[in-house]
C-alpha cells in the first residue's frame, strides 16, 4: 500500500510559477516511478510527467509536450517526495493535479493504467 498527499496548488496569474509536492508513505519510495497528471473540468485526465525510480533506471523523466520546458518533476528519495515545478503558467494549465505511483514498474510510464496509487488531488488555477 502507497499513500500520496499533494500540496502546494492554488490560484496565481499567467506567467507565474507554483511547485506542487507529493508526500508518499508505505513502500521504498525509491523503487518505483511516480507520475503527475491532471484533469481541466469536462476533460479526461492527462498525463503531465514522471521520473522513473532511482535505483534502477537513475530518475529518468518524461513529459506531455503541452508542458516540455516549462515544468519540471523531481524526486527526493531522503524525504519520499516528489515535486512538479511549473513555471510560466498558463490559463490552459489550470486543472486538478494528481500525482500517482507505479508500484509495478520502475522505469516510468505516460499511461494512467499503470499507476496503482492516487493521491487526492490539488487545485491549480491559472487567471489571464
Amino acid at each position: 500500500q502507497v499513500q500520496l498527499v499533494e500540496s502546494g496548488g492554488g490560484l496565481v496569474q499567467a506567467g507565474d510559477s507554483l511547485r506542487l509536492s507529493c508526500a508518499a508513505s508505505g513502500r521504498t519510495f525509491s523503487s518505483y516511478a511516480m507520475g503527475w497528471f491532471r484533469q481541466a473540468p469536462g476533460k479526461d485526465r492527462e498525463f503531465v510527467a514522471f521520473v522513473a525510480a532511482t535505483r534502477l533506471s537513475g530518475a529518468r523523466t518524461y513529459y506531455a509536450d503541452s508542458v516540455k520546458g516549462r515544468f519540471t518533476i523531481s524526486r527526493d528519495n531522503a524525504k519520499n517526495t516528489v515535486y512538479l515545478q511549473m513555471n510560466s503558467l498558463k490559463p490552459e494549465d489550470t486543472a486538478v493535479y494528481y500525482c500517482a505511483a507505479d508500484t509495478g514498474g520502475s522505469m516510468g510510464s505516460y499511461s494512467l493504467s499503470d499507476y496503482e496509487y492516487w493521491g487526492q488531488g490539488t487545485q491549480v488555477t491559472v487567471s489571464s
